[in-house]
């Protein structure tokens, strides 16, 4: 879907600046370090319950690099599109590190963070990127959605869900936010009118777990506690809002945790306490009509599984996938995360580090 608004999304201009020993690095001193982020062409970062966060080498396996990140756990992480800082959200804050020094090795293991963003109350559960790294989304389970601009240190913006909110994503016409929580509400954040524009109550008193949103526009998953996922589609050319219900199906018989479209947006990964994650393909035809008969949703708008990716032994709690759609990491509680070809369906490297369940895993091998 093409954007309907600048990139700028109506939120206003950065506020109080940080003092000059706390700023995020200027564009000058970005170009200075281009070279070292040539090399940094995949980062992959794991965090975990652990209060670490690590750096890895993606094809040999090798932690290259281990952060404290002191205080409390890592709930999630979120790497920036231009490769230059990581977001890592805590227990009421989230911590923003340059990527090029944290990952190099100088200053040890107790680098600080650039900037840590304060005003959550709660753990803040989920993170997104804008699309050039202007602002940072952040959902905690202190019932509300933020938006920082990264250069300050206060939220522009603070919408309340009234719910513990589990997980957020932005769509990528970036004038539109997603959101979920533990009431079992979605809700769509118009930015340019500073609004909630939409709700959708899939299952009343059941906890929506996770939301993601296609690359291209098309499509909205939703999936629930009970495992089940909910899918609308976005008819192109039409407000955002305008969502068409197209199918849902019983992923998982356990508690289902994050539901992913690939970036090519032909298959959706689901993981869940099950251990297991699952690869479906989307159908065919991204305009059928909602299929009638079993909850798997038979016909043109049925999701088909294709692989059942097994070998975490406990629960599966995120996942990444890379820019070409090949790759998917998992993170689990069993301490480890893994590397899946998807092609085979199988393990090509086990990152084994952590000493406490891992629990956030972000990859950005993207070349732009």
């Amino acid at each position: 879907m093409a954007p309907r608004r600048s990139s700028t999304n109506g939120l206003p201009p950065a506020g109080r600046l940080l003092p000059s020993t706390a700023h995020l690095p200027s564009t000058a001193a970005a170009a200075a370090a281009t070279a070292q982020q040539d090399a940094l062409s995949v980062i992959l970062v794991t965090g975990g319950y652990d209060n670490t966060i690590r750096f890895w080498e993606a094809w040999s396996g090798v932690c290259s690099r281990t952060l404290n990140h002191q205080e409390h756990q890592v709930n999630r992480l979120a790497i920036s599109p231009d490769k230059r800082f990581l977001a890592a959200a805590g227990n009421g804050t989230v911590k923003l590190y340059d990527i090029a020094t944290s990952a190099s090795g100088s200053g040890g293991a107790n680098v600080g963070p650039l900037v840590t963003l304060t005003g959550h109350t709660a753990n803040v559960t989920s993170l997104a990127w804008h699309a050039e790294a202007k602002w940072l989304v952040s959902g905690s389970e202190d019932g509300t959605v933020k938006i920082w601009d990264v250069r300050t240190a206060s939220p522009q913006r603070n919408y309340a869900h009234l719910a513990p909110v589990n997980d957020i994503a932005l769509h990528s016409n970036q004038g539109e936010l997603i959101s979920c929580d533990q009431s079992g509400a979605i809700k769509i954040w118009d930015l340019g009118g500073d609004c909630c524009s939409h709700e959708l109550l899939p299952e009343e008193d059941v906890p929506m777990r996770s939301v993601s949103v296609a690359s291209d526009g098309s499509a909205l998953v939703a999936g629930s506690h009970t495992g089940t996922v909910y899918v609308w589609t976005i008819q192109p050319g039409v407000s955002f809002t305008d969502l068409q219900p197209k199918t849902r199906f019983q992923a998982h018989s356990r508690y289902l945790i994050k539901v992913l479209v690939s970036p090519d947006t032909k298959n959706l990964a689901t993981c869940s306490a099950d251990t297991t994650i699952k690869i479906w393909s989307t159908p065919s035809s991204t305009n059928a009509a909602a299929p009638r008969g079993g909850l798997n949703g038979e016909g043109d708008g049925a999701y088909k599984l294709e692989k059942v990716l097994q070998g975490h032994q406990r629960w599966v709690w995120d996942m990444a996938y890379s820019a070409d759609s090949a790759y998917l990491v998992s993170a689990s509680s069993d301490h480890t995360a893994r590397l899946w070809e998807l092609a085979s369906g199988t393990t090509v490297r086990q990152y084994s580090a952590h000493h406490k369940a891992c629990v956030a895993v972000a990859l950005n091998d993207s070349s732009s």
